[in-house]
């Protein structure tokens, strides 16, 4: 099994970050079958070389390693545990009969979700590794992403060039849930960030100082970043269709306090997420923060 994981990759989860992750393995030449509840979303896949799985137990039969991409804990869940889901269809194949296939779930959930699932696979002697990312889509696209790992440290070096074509940097950082307590920690500073550039313009402009004046001097200074840089045309276009939909940054921060984030700023980031969410922001961009401190309606 050393090498199954270097060719036959079977992936679930065809959403803003999925597709483009799936063309640039297709591109290095991996073999790809691809599940998603909406079959039409892998018509563009299919054409650049994807073969397509009717369930995600099914993919077991062309893939050695299955990576999932999904919105939230409940679609992992149900992907594993489901009637034609991943526990089921390793399960299929005997006692042991999958012993070194990987399964690498490479979104944002609780660390107690990827223990409670690599638990599961590992009685059938299936490997599990918590990959989260750092990144939104052009980064997807550019295989720029940012990958944080937990898990066996031996299935992760087994599991390298598959990350090494789908992100700049990869950190093995231990035991399983590792790579999701990282994810939360860096989406809590980026919900930091946000928070804080909203702030400042709202700040600014309540004592006569214009947004895209205000929005110049943070690009010029050193509080500037690349997260405050990207959005601040956003924010001057008013244009908030979501690159990471503000729903998934506030359930990110509700995951992170599950996990005991407990310092003031972040109990307040917290509160103003759910809040603009609670408001209707929560399929725009996470840039929306923005408005949503202004008062306008969603």
């Amino acid at each position: 099994m050393q090498n199954m994981t270097s060719k036959r990759i079977g992936w679930i989860g065809l959403g803003n970050m999925g597709v483009p992750m799936v063309k640039n393995l297709l591109k290095a030449g991996f073999e790809v079958t691809v599940y998603n509840r909406t079959a039409a979303k892998a018509a563009p896949l299919q054409e650049a070389g994807a073969k397509l799985a009717v369930s995600p137990a099914a993919l077991w039969e062309t893939a050695d390693t299955i990576i999932t991409m999904v919105a939230d804990d409940a679609a992992l869940q149900q992907i594993h545990q489901g009637k034609d889901g991943l526990l089921a269809g390793a399960a299929a194949y005997g006692p042991g009969a999958r012993s070194g296939a990987t399964v690498i779930d490479m979104s944002t959930v609780s660390p107690a979700t990827s223990r409670d699932l690599a638990a599961k696979l590992a009685a059938g002697g299936v490997d599990y590794l918590d990959a989260p990312v750092a990144g939104s889509v052009k980064p997807a696209e550019l295989g720029q992403l940012v990958i944080m790992v937990g898990g066996k440290k031996e299935v992760y070096e087994r599991a390298a060039p598959i990350f090494e074509k789908l992100g700049k940097a990869q950190f093995y950082l231990g035991q399983q849930g590792s790579g999701n307590n990282a994810k939360l920690a860096i989406n809590t500073l980026l919900a930091f960030n946000m928070q804080g550039l909203a702030e400042s313009v709202l700040f600014a402009s309540e004592h006569g100082i214009r947004p895209e004046a205000m929005l110049a001097i943070i690009g010029e200074s050193a509080v500037a970043n690349a997260i405050t840089k990207m959005k601040t045309a956003n924010i001057l276009q008013a244009n908030y269709q979501p690159a990471f939909a503000l729903k998934h940054l506030a359930k990110d921060l509700r995951l992170a306090q599950g996990q005991g984030l407990h310092t003031p700023a972040g109990e307040v980031i917290h509160d103003s997420y759910q809040q603009a969410l609670v408001e209707g922001w929560g399929e725009k961009d996470i840039s929306a923060i923005f408005p949503f401190l202004m008062g306008e309606k969603a």
